[in-house]
């Protein structure tokens, strides 16, 4: 008998759909026993946001720094798992702070330790970077990481920055105005996401993971487009001087605060609508220069090895 631990934190609640068929095929499996737990922080988060509270989020969220979380329940505690799906979202180009908490606290390092884990994420695109740092929060934990599916949107970069923030304040996954495509993972990643649990399944028995990502990724668990890379990378750069500063501001003065994330707010189109484009465009002069190194990032960010 496999025990299967499923732990997750999802505000919108396409997530916790995503597992939910991700599941299945180890949910039929007579010889696995299937547990899930959603993570809730002490203190929620309301969904969907208002623009006051996606901005206050901003300097904790990346900046890592953790808050109180409902402890998990004892009886969950208490068992020994042989496999466990951590879900999580991406919240400014860091893990959400409910799963930066769990991974930080105590509860993780009970649950994770010396226990094959397979990361699952959902998120608008840029989550690159973010699964470096899962990768080093479950380092810390002494967890062992074996697998890693990434779920996105699939739209233009533009496009999906236009329906993510409509769909992320108004709490409705519909389309913008009537002409914009749905936000979000589509619906029909969302179905098919068993496909990735039939293979976990056929590792699980196996009792040896050596094989697992190569075989998700050539299922199309995780597709890495070199140009967001680039992106990432500097969108960490640029987040980590405003996010340092606000914070630092924030424990002084409440009011400075907020002054600095409405600059913020205004930097961050900016950035979208401007930035990016340039850097784009000088990732297309220097791609052919830059192949060798791109094609080498895109095999290791589709790996589950650490740096």
């Amino acid at each position: 008998m496999k025990n299967i631990l499923v732990l997750y934190y999802s505000q919108s609640g396409q997530l916790g759909d995503i597992l939910s068929n991700l599941i299945k095929p180890l949910e039929r499996e007579k010889n696995c026993t299937v547990t899930t737990h959603q993570i809730c922080p002490e203190d929620p988060y309301q969904f969907p946001w208002n623009k006051k509270d996606f901005l206050q989020v901003f300097p904790e969220s990346y900046l890592q720094i953790p808050k109180p979380n409902i402890p998990i329940p004892d009886e969950i505690k208490k068992k020994k798992y042989d496999l466990i799906i951590l879900g999580y979202t991406v919240w400014y180009l860091s893990p959400s702070i409910p799963i930066n908490s769990f991974l930080k606290g105590d509860d993780a390092k009970i649950l994770l330790k010396d226990t094959p884990v397979i990361t699952v994420n959902a998120s608008r695109n840029m989550w690159i970077l973010t699964q470096e740092k899962v990768k080093r929060l479950l380092v810390d934990c002494k967890a062992k990481l074996v697998g890693n599916i990434a779920f996105v949107d699939r739209h233009w970069n533009h496009i999906s920055v236009i329906t993510i923030v409509h769909w992320m304040m108004s709490g409705k996954k519909t389309k913008y105005l009537g002409i914009f495509p749905k936000p979000g993972v589509s619906d029909k990643d969302i179905n098919e996401a068993d496909k990735f649990g039939i293979i976990i399944k056929r590792n699980l028995f196996k009792e040896n993971y050596e094989q697992l990502q190569k075989d998700l990724v050539n299922d199309g668990a995780i597709t890495i487009k070199p140009f967001l890379i680039r992106s990432d990378k500097s969108g960490n750069h640029i987040f980590s001087k405003w996010s340092a500063h606000i914070y630092k501001v924030g424990l002084k003065s409440p009011k400075r605060r907020q002054k600095w994330l409405n600059f913020f707010q205004y930097y961050l189109q900016f950035a979208i609508w401007v930035f990016v484009p340039i850097v784009f465009i000088i990732f297309l002069l220097t791609y052919v220069p830059f192949y060798a190194r791109i094609k080498k990032d895109i095999k290791y960010y589709q790996s589950v090895r650490l740096r």
